[in-house]
């Protein structure tokens, strides 16, 4: 596989998720330089008189304009998809977002993130039969369910844990290699690539990473031993399972429908 620094990588859509991961991944290694971005309109470059007009509204788009997309690439999804090892999309319910014409113009073997809801950008058995090996949504019906939901609540748990006084690039960061290696101890393939919300071993192992990490970057008001801090919440995870299903056996909390 490429290093992360040498990836192509393609985001469609660019509101607060994608400026968001963005952000991360840039600080995480990943090239502005590598990267291609395109909104409802056009692939983003210097050369975007609308988006410049409007930075002080949007100072974000603009700035992103003047980081990424080097070779000044003009057009839409099809061109900017063109030579991308990844892409990351987050931009509105599909499917025919992303054609898999378009897909066939990425390089071999590559990874579509299509996480628009309810509907991906492109049905994942689209992608594939157009050459993406690994492809992911939002949906819990298809594999490889990217949701937020196995991030945030490790995140807080190692942040409230050790009472750290914000949040920061680095402790997100390492949240997500701690998935990572959760997902490669219990075993990866291609349709099985991240954990998911049922693990919920995960959530302590994310919680303990974060607080570490939190201490290590001297934003934590408390210090804790990796020990500690896994009985700590190991502890309240599981009193929140149980109440949950408590609250749920007495009928306080109706079950999730199944259709």
């Amino acid at each position: 596989g490429k290093k992360k620094e040498d990836v192509k990588l393609t985001v469609i859509g660019i509101g607060a998720a994608n400026v968001a991961t963005l952000r991360v991944l840039f600080a995480d290694g990943f090239k502005p330089a590598n990267t291609i971005i395109v909104d409802s309109k056009a692939i983003l470059h210097t050369g975007r008189t609308d988006l410049e007009e409007k930075q002080r509204e949007n100072p974000y788009k603009w700035d992103l304009c003047q980081r990424t997309n080097p070779e000044k690439r003009t057009g839409g999804i099809t061109e900017a998809l063109k030579g991308a090892d990844v892409c990351i999309s987050l931009s509105k319910s599909g499917p025919g977002v992303i054609l898999p014409e378009w897909v066939k113009g990425m390089t071999k073997d590559a990874i579509i993130f299509a996480c628009a809801n309810p509907i991906p950008e492109i049905w994942p058995w689209e992608a594939k039969e157009a050459g993406a090996r690994i492809v992911a949504t939002g949906r819990s019906d298809f594999p490889n369910q990217v949701n937020n939901s196995i991030g945030f609540p490790g995140i807080f748990r190692g942040t409230l844990d050790v009472r750290a006084r914000t949040i920061t690039d680095e402790m997100c960061i390492t949240a997500a290699y701690e998935l990572a290696k959760c997902a490669e101890d219990r075993g990866i393939s291609e349709d099985n690539i991240a954990p998911t919300m049922g693990e919920w071993e995960v959530f302590i192992r994310e919680a303990v990473a974060v607080a570490m990490k939190a201490q290590e970057q001297g934003v934590a008001r408390i210090k804790a031993s990796r020990e500690e801090l896994t009985k700590q919440a190991e502890k309240i995870i599981k009193q929140s399972r149980e109440m949950t299903a408590l609250l749920m056996k007495e009928g306080y909390i109706p079950p999730a429908p199944r259709d």
